[in-house]
């Protein structure tokens, strides 16, 4: 009888202990399992957010690429337009250059034959003079010779300066540019800029200096002609700056001679023509 109270005893102590135990494993599990479920929509939401970053990212990486590559391709298209264009300039240049070169050679050719003739007809002159005409009259004959020796001369200088595309000479100074004068062809109008930013009424055209460099001796300017403003960036000494004005046919020119810090100095040639040409325009206007 004893033996079984004890039995009874000790298993409702058992039992008592076991149900705490249940109970604290059942809330440990939930615990485990809700921070198991948390834990995994947390690691959810981090892979969708970081999966919406690097499609972000390859996209602005893909649209970096593509506007590299239109980069690329209007660099490799604007290359080959230019080698194009300095080719064809190249060909040009050497066939100007040509030409230029020939027709000085015949000029220099013409004039020797000239100068001979000259020389044959003045001693022609003198030796049937001497015997038949007073010396006044020899004298006369010497000032006509002097003149055509002059003329000859000063169409000898004429050939030295250089020739333009459109076949004009191109004054390198003053003298030279009173030289052109003397031919009659064309009119001449010097001028001189002075300060970045100024401008000068030149004939009929304004011409604003906008700036210069004097070690490469080169300049910009800007051209109002007929109210059109024309930009010329970097152009060299002596080189020749072709424009039309409304109502004409021939260009009108201008050229730099000379290029310092702050000023510039050249001339303006208009055409005979184009100057009958602005003065009929005017009178008809009026």
């Amino acid at each position: 009888m004893s033996e079984q109270n004890a039995t009874g005893v000790q298993s409702s102590r058992g039992s008592t202990w076991h149900l705490p135990a249940i109970i604290l494993l059942g809330i440990v599990a939930a615990a485990g399992l809700g921070f198991g479920w948390n834990a995994s929509a947390k690691l959810d939401s981090t892979r969708q957010a970081v999966a919406e970053q690097v499609k972000t990212m390859e996209q602005s990486v893909a649209q970096d690429l593509a506007t590299l590559q239109d980069h690329v391709s209007q660099a490799e298209k604007s290359n080959t337009e230019l080698q194009g264009d300095l080719s064809v300039v190249t060909k040009k240049l050497k066939i100007t250059q040509g030409q230029l070169q020939a027709a000085r050679e015949e000029a220099a050719m013409m004039i020797d034959e000239t100068s001979e003739k000259v020389t044959a007809l003045d001693t022609s002159v003198k030796d049937e003079l001497a015997t038949k005409a007073s010396t006044d009259d020899v004298k006369n004959v010497d000032t006509k010779v002097g003149g055509v020796r002059t003329d000859l001369d000063s169409t000898r200088d004429d050939l030295k300066m250089a020739r333009s595309e459109m076949g004009t000479l191109i004054a390198r100074n003053h003298d030279e540019i009173d030289q052109l004068r003397r031919l009659g062809e064309r009119d001449y109008f010097e001028f001189t800029v002075a300060g970045k930013g100024k401008s000068q009424k030149v004939a009929n055209l304004t011409i604003e200096f906008r700036a210069a460099n004097e070690k490469k001796s080169q300049y910009t300017v800007a051209l109002i002609v007929d109210d059109k403003r024309l930009e010329k960036k970097n152009r060299a000494l002596n080189e020749p700056i072709f424009f039309y004005t409304a109502g004409t046919r021939q260009a009108e020119e201008l050229v730099v001679n000379k290029v310092g810090r702050n000023e510039i100095s050249g001339y303006v040639s208009i055409p005979k023509a184009n100057a009958q040409a602005a003065s009929a325009a005017a009178g008809s206007g009026k």
